[in-house]
């Protein structure tokens, strides 16, 4: 599924990402609002209005490792990037590097005030299964 969703945020159109969602039994959650096209909402919420800030993300927290959750359970599940799942402030350097290929300068200073992970993240269950790409807690 990995693959799948490079190859579609790779091609630069927003609406092949959202022929891998639909490759799932159900649709994945993409927001926390009542939206239910995926590609409008994309689209939306990218800065160039075509969704291709959307693919950059994805191809950017895809590049970086993932963190396993869950482990042994009915709910595991790989999320991407792996700093989803790391307390802000235990950050190592190398870390606080891939947080930055990630962020600006501003988005690290505001995410580390939060106090939790508020960028885009990617979960996949260990069967392939797309659970969730969104932004926010």
């Amino acid at each position: 599924m990995r693959e799948r969703l490079i190859l579609a945020a790779r091609s630069g159109d927003i609406a092949r990402l959202g022929v891998v969602f639909q490759m799932n039994e159900t649709m994945p959650v993409f927001t926390r609002g009542a939206e239910r096209d995926p590609v409008a909402f994309w689209k939306s919420a990218s800065g160039d209005g075509e969704g291709r800030e959307i693919l950059a993300v994805l191809l950017n927290i895809l590049d970086l490792p993932a963190a396993l959750i869950n482990k042994g359970t009915p709910q595991e599940m790989y999320v991407w990037p792996y700093l989803a799942h790391v307390p802000m402030g235990d950050l190592t350097p190398r870390q606080t590097v891939d947080l930055y290929r990630l962020m600006t300068a501003q988005d690290v200073r505001d995410t580390r005030t939060l106090g939790s992970w508020v960028f885009w993240r990617l979960g996949i269950g260990p069967d392939g299964t797309i659970h969730f790409f969104l932004a926010g807690e």
